[in-house]
C-alpha cells in the first residue's frame, strides 16, 4: 500500500500514543510465567504484541479480554506446555529473543520458533551462545537463523559479559537465570533498556544491580500484581519529530512512558534545539520497580547538528533513523556512531535510512556503524520504500510532512506492527 504525505502546516493538539511495545511483550510473557492470574491494562493491540499473546496461549496460558484489559492465567515458571508444530513469532524480534530464555530451562522439552521473511534474516546466535553456556541447546538454521529449536534442560547460572549492549539478550539470560541453579549475572558494556529488571523486581524476584553487573537468583514462582502499560516513547518519537520539523508546531504527548533507558532520543532532540518540556526520569544505580509516566510538550525550534556517541545508542536504538531525519534540517554535520546493531533490525536500517533519505534529497553517507548527515537544506521529497519495516514507514511519513514536495511511502501498512492508527493520529494533528 502506497500513501502520499504532503507538506504540512503547523501541527497542533494533544496525542495519547499507543501503549509501549517492549513492555507489552514482557507483560504477557511474565504473566504466562506466573502461577496466579495477572490483569494487564493498556496492552498494545498490534501485530507484534498479538504474536506474543498467541505464543503464550500455545504454551498453555489462558488469555481473556475483559473490559479493556487482559487477564492472563499463566502456567508457572517450569510448566510450559509442549507445542505441536512451530511457535510463530511473526515479525516480533523481542519475542524471538526473550522466549528462548524461559523455554531453555524447561527440562525434557523442545520448541521450534519461526516467523516471517524478515525474522528469518535476523540472527539468534547471540542468544544461543549464553544459553549454551548455561546448559541449553539451540539448533538453528545454518547455525544462526530461524527457524530454530530450543532444547531445554537443567540450567546452571553463569556470569555473562554482553558483547554488545542489548536489552533483548540481557533479558533472555536473566529469564533463564530464574530457572537455573545458582546466581546468574549479566555484565553490560553500557546501560540498555531495563524493563525486564523492573518487572522482575515488581514480581518479587531477587535481582540487584552493582555498577554494570545485574544479578538474578533462581525463583520458585513469580508474584506479579496488576500491570499497566504506559504510552510507547518510541512511537511518540515520530509525532515529536514531526512537531520539531514543521515550523510553528506544538503538540502535547500524554501518558508516555518516561523510563530514562527509553528517552535518549528526546534528550538528543533537545540538545539539537527542539523545545521539550516535561519530567523525564533521571538515571539511577538501583533497580526501580515502577515505570514512570510523563506528559511532554514538544515544539518546533531551529536545529543544530550533534554527534550521537556509542554509549547513547542503546537508549535511542529505535529512534536513530529520526536522528538522521532531524540532521537533514540541522545546521552542520550530524553523526551517529557505534550503531552497528541497526544492521540487524527488521531490515538493515543503516542502509535503508541512508538510501531512503538520499532518495528524498538528503546529503547522507553510511559508515560501518552509523551515518553522517550534512544538513541545513531540508528535504526535497519523492518516494521511499518502507521495506516491510514499521520504523521506516513512519520515518517516510514524517519526512513527507517536513519536505518541500511531499513523500510517497511504499509499504505504509508496515506501521501497524507497532503503531496502528499512526496515519489517523498524524491527520488529527494536522487538522488541529
Amino acid at each position: 500500500m502506497s500513501v502520499r504525505f504532503a507538506p504540512s502546516g503547523p501541527l497542533r493538539g494533544t496525542l495519547r500514543v499507543p501503549s509501549d511495545k517492549s513492555l507489552s511483550h514482557r507483560a504477557a510473557l511474565f504473566a504466562a510465567m506466573s502461577d496466579e492470574p495477572v490483569s494487564i491494562t493498556g496492552y498494545l493491540d498490534a501485530a507484534d504484541t498479538n504474536s506474543t499473546l498467541a505464543a503464550v496461549q500455545a504454551l498453555g496460558a489462558l488469555v481473556e479480554r475483559r473490559d479493556g484489559s487482559l487477564i492472563v492465567r499463566g502456567v508457572g515458571l517450569r510448566a510450559a506446555a509442549p507445542v505441536a508444530g512451530v511457535i510463530d513469532v511473526g515479525n516480533a524480534g523481542t519475542l524471538m529473543r526473550l522466549l528462548p530464555g524461559w523455554l531453555a530451562g524447561q527440562e525434557d522439552g523442545s520448541w521450534t520458533l519461526d516467523g516471517d521473511a524478515s525474522i528469518r534474516r535476523r540472527p539468534v546466535d547471540r542468544v544461543a551462545a549464553p544459553l549454551a553456556l548455561m546448559g541449553a541447546r539451540i539448533e538453528a538454521t545454518a547455525g544462526r537463523f530461524p527457524p530454530f529449536t530450543v532444547i531445554g534442560s537443567a540450567l546452571h547460572g553463569i556470569e555473562y559479559e554482553l558483547p554488545v549492549a542489548s536489552a533483548q539478550i540481557k533479558s533472555c539470560v536473566l529469564l533463564a537465570g530464574l530457572v537455573a541453579t545458582g546466581p546468574t549475572t549479566v555484565v553490560e558494556p553500557v546501560p540498555s533498556r531495563d524493563h525486564t529488571e523492573r518487572m522482575l523486581a515488581a514480581a518479587g524476584v531477587r535481582i540487584s544491580r552493582v555498577g554494570d553487573r545485574i544479578t538474578v537468583a533462581a525463583q520458585d514462582e513469580l508474584e506479579l500484581g496488576a500491570l499497566h502499560v504506559p504510552g510507547d516513547p518510541s512511537s511518540a518519537a515520530f509525532a515529536a519529530a514531526a512537531a520539531v520539523l514543521v515550523p510553528r508546531s506544538r503538540i502535547v504527548l500524554e501518558g508516555m512512558g518516561a523510563n530514562w533507558t527509553r528517552t535518549g532520543f528526546f534528550r538528543i532532540m533537545e540538545r539539537m534545539g527542539a523545545v521539550v518540556v516535561g519530567p523525564l526520569e533521571e538515571p539511577a544505580d538501583e533497580i526501580r520497580a515502577a515505570e514512570p509516566v510523563a506528559e511532554l510538550d514538544v515544539a518546533h525550534g531551529p536545529l543544530v547538528a550533534t554527534v550521537v556517541e556509542p554509549d547513547e545508542v542503546p537508549l535511542a536504538i529505535d529512534e536513530l533513523p529520526l536522528v538522521a531525519l532531524l540532521g537533514c534540517f540541522a545546521e552542520g554535520v550530524t553523526e551517529v556512531r557505534g550503531a552497528g546493531e541497526l544492521r540487524l533490525k527488521e531490515t538493515d536500517r543503516i542502509a535503508a535510512v541512508v538510501e531512503g533519505l538520499r532518495g528524498l534529497g538528503a546529503a547522507i553517507e553510511a559508515t560501518s556503524d552509523g551515518f553522517a548527515v550534512s544538513g541545513g537544506g531540508g528535504l526535497r521529497g519523492g518516494t521511499i520504500d518502507a521495506r516491510g519495516d514499521h520504523r521506516m514507514a513512519m520515518l517516510g511519513a514524517v519526512a513527507g510532512l517536513a519536505s518541500q514536495e511531499g513523500v510517497e511511502v511504499v509499504g505504509m501498512e508496515a506501521a501497524a506492527v507497532s503503531y496502528p492508527g499512526f496515519e489517523a493520529d498524524l491527520a488529527s494533528l494536522r487538522a488541529s
